[in-house]
C-alpha cells in the first residue's frame, strides 16, 4: 500500500498558526495509571484519535469524554448529603455561571514508610492547591503548586545529592542530614476563538508518544517555561512549542548556573484509523558557552516550520538537534503496537557498519499496549522495552546537551542502557490495582573515563572512538518491582489511600544496592513521580 504525505493540511496548519489559536484541557493530568484507563475508548478502531501528545486537546472529543467519565465518576445512584458528595463526589470549590467556571482544591499528598534494606523510615509531608476554570468558552487556565518535605530511601537519596533535584520537580533545600524540603508549581493558560488551533503558555511539561517511557519529549524533569501552538485539521496534528531551561551548576561541567532555550516540533499524521506516523524535531540552544561568551538568539527559530535542521546547520550553529519518529498500529480494539526512534546524529559511514563508532548516538522504543487482557474487563497493559546508545542526549557543548533543569528530557535514565518493563492496572469501583516490572542494564562511568551515560558530559572526549556497546563501563543491572493498592476517594482530583511496595536491587561489579520499601499514605494529584531511577553516574 502507498501512502500519499498529507501535505496540503500541513501547509494550510502552518498559514493559520501565524494569527489563530485555540483550546487545551484544562487540567494539566499526566499520571500514566490514569491514561491506561483510557485504552478502551482512544485507543479504539473505531477512531481515529492523536493518542501521541499529551495532554490531550479540549477538542479532542473522544479522549475528553473518556476523561470527563473518570473524573465524574459516580460509585452509586444514591442520593447522599452536600457534606458527603463534597468529599467524595466534587471539587471543594465549584462554581458554575452561564459564562464561566471556576473550581479549586486542596491537594494533600501525606504518606509513610519503611525502608527494611536501609533500616530507616521515609516520609512525605506535601499540602498542594489547585484551581482552575473557564471565561465564557474560550478562555481556560489552571495552575497547581505544592510545598513539601520528604525523607527518601538511600537510593533517591544518592540520586537527589548527585542532582541536587527532587526527581521531576524542582530544586532540593536541605533543612537536615536526612530530609528536604521544596516547592513545585505548574501552571497553563490558553485561549479558544477558533476550533483549528491551540495557543497555550505557562509553566508544565508535554509528552510525545504512546508509551510508559519517551525517547522524544517525556514528561520526567521537572516543569519548564513554555508557550505552544498546537493545530488539527483533518486528521494532521502539528505542535510548535518554544521553551526556556535552567542549566544548573550541579550538573554543568563548568560548576555554573545558565539559561538554555528549546525548540520542539512534532507532527502526528493519522493515515487511517489503525496507523498513525509522527516526525518529531528539537533544537537546544544557549545564550551563553562554554568560555563565557554570550551570542545572540537567532530569530531563524521563532519559524514554527518543521524540519529546522538545514537552518541550524547553514548558520554553522553550535546548537544541538534531535530528530525522531513514532508510530503505532492497533492490530485490534485491545491491542496496539507502538514504536519511536531518537537519531542524534547521522554519519552514514559509521551507522550502517558495526564499528561501534562513538558517533552512532540513537535510540529505540518498541511496545504493545491494550485493555482487557486475558477477557478481563478493565484490566490494562503495556510491555516495553527501550534502549539508548552510549552518548546519545550529550552534546558538544556542554549546556546544549538534551536536559533541563539537571534532568534528561528523555528518557530518565540518560544514555547507553537498555531496558525491558511491563505494567498493568485494573480497577474495581473504588478500588485500584497497578503493578510494574522493569528490567534494566546500563553501564556507569569509571576510571575517570566517559563511558556514554552521563549526557551532561561532552561526547567528543569519549572512553574510546570506536567498539562502543550498550552497557559498556561498569555494567549494572537493576530489577526493579512496584506495586500499589488503592481505594478512590474523590475522582475529581485523584484523593486516594495507597498501600506500595517498592523492591530495587541494583548490581555490578563495584557495589551492590538493594531497597525494599513499603508506603501507606493518603495522595493526591495527577503527577507522575517516578520512581524507577537510576543514579546519573555525575560523581563516579
Amino acid at each position: 500500500m502507498i501512502f500519499k504525505f498529507p501535505i496540503k493540511p500541513v501547509l494550510v496548519l502552518l498559514f493559520l498558526s501565524q494569527f489563530a489559536v485555540g483550546p487545551i484541557f484544562a487540567q494539566s493530568i499526566y499520571s500514566y495509571q490514569f491514561y491506561q484507563k483510557l485504552n478502551t475508548d482512544i485507543y479504539s478502531t473505531k477512531n481515529n484519535e492523536h493518542t501521541s501528545l499529551r495532554p490531550f486537546l479540549l477538542n479532542d472529543s473522544i479522549s475528553n469524554s473518556a476523561i470527563d467519565s473518570l473524573l465524574n465518576y459516580r460509585f452509586d445512584e444514591k442520593s447522599h448529603s452536600a457534606a458527603y458528595n463534597k468529599l467524595f463526589n466534587s471539587h471543594l470549590i465549584d462554581i458554575k455561571t452561564p459564562r464561566s467556571t471556576f473550581y479549586a482544591d486542596l491537594l494533600p499528598d501525606f504518606s509513610v514508610g519503611r525502608d527494611f534494606s536501609g533500616h530507616k523510615t521515609t516520609g512525605l509531608g506535601s499540602m498542594g492547591l489547585q484551581i482552575g476554570g473557564t471565561i465564557s468558552k474560550k478562555l481556560q487556565y489552571y495552575v497547581s503548586g505544592y510545598v513539601s518535605r520528604a525523607s527518601f530511601s538511600d537510593y533517591m537519596n544518592n540520586y537527589i545529592n548527585q542532582v541536587g533535584i527532587i526527581p521531576g520537580q524542582a530544586y532540593a533545600r536541605y533543612p537536615g542530614k536526612s530530609s528536604y524540603d521544596w516547592s513545585y508549581i505548574s501552571a497553563s493558560v490558553s485561549y479558544t476563538p477558533m476550533k483549528y488551533l491551540t495557543v497555550s503558555a505557562g509553566r508544565d511539561k508535554t509528552f510525545i508518544g504512546d508509551g510508559y517511557r519517551s525517547l522524544l519529549l517525556s514528561d520526567y524533569a521537572s516543569p519548564y517555561p513554555f508557550f505552544k501552538l498546537t493545530g488539527t485539521l483533518g486528521n494532521v496534528r502539528y505542535m510548535a512549542m518554544w521553551t526556556y531551561m535552567n542549566d544548573p551548576a550541579t550538573t554543568s561541567q563548568y560548576q555554573i548556573d545558565r539559561k538554555k532555550f528549546g525548540v520542539f516540533h512534532y507532527l502526528d499524521w493519522s493515515v487511517n484509523k489503525r496507523l498513525s506516523i509522527g516526525f518529531f524535531e528539537n533544537i537546544m540552544g544557549f545564550y551563553t558557552d562554554d568560555n563565557g561568551a554570550k551570542r545572540p538568539f537567532d530569530f531563524n527559530y521563532i519559524n514554527p516550520v518543521i524540519f529546522m535542521k538545514p537552518v541550524n546547520n547553514t548558520a554553522n550553529n553550535p546548537d544541538k538537534s534531535l530528530l525522531g519518529i513514532t508510530s503505532k498500529y492497533k492490530i485490534n480494539d485491545n491491542l496496539t503496537v507502538y514504536g519511536q526512534f531518537a537519531l542524534n546524529e547521522f554519519r552514514a559511514k559509521d551507522f550502517f557498519s558495526s564499528n561501534g563508532s562513538f558517533g552512532n548516538k540513537y535510540g529505540w522504543q518498541l511496545g504493545v499496549r491494550g485493555s482487557n487482557l486475558l477477557k478481563v474487563k478493565g484490566l490494562n497493559y503495556l510491555l516495553e522495552t527501550n534502549s539508548a546508545k552510549p552518548y546519545t542526549y550529550a552534546s558538544r557543548s556542554a549546556i546544549s546537551n538534551y536536559s533541563s533543569n539537571g534532568e534528561p528530557l528523555a528518557h530518565p535514565w540518560g544514555g547507553n542502557f537498555r531496558e525491558v518493563l511491563g505494567l498493568l492496572n485494573y480497577t474495581y469501583k473504588r478500588f485500584d490495582f497497578s503493578g510494574e516490572v522493569d528490567y534494566g542494564r546500563y553501564g556507569y562511568d569509571i576510571n575517570g573515563l566517559n563511558y556514554g551515560k552521563n549526557i551532561f558530559k561532552i561526547y567528543t572526549d569519549p572512553a574510546r572512538f570506536l567498539g562502543n556497546y550498550t552497557g559498556q563501563g561498569l555494567t549494572t543491572n537493576m530489577i526493579y518491582l512496584e506495586g500499589k493498592v488503592a481505594f478512590l476517594v474523590n475522582p475529581k482530583y485523584n484523593l486516594r489511600l495507597e498501600l506500595g511496595g517498592i523492591f530495587r536491587n541494583e548490581k555490578n561489579d563495584a557495589f551492590t544496592n538493594r531497597a525494599t520499601l513499603i508506603t501507606f499514605g493518603l495522595r493526591s494529584s495527577f503527577r507522575n513521580i517516578y520512581n524507577d531511577l537510576t543514579a546519573p553516574g555525575i560523581s563516579r
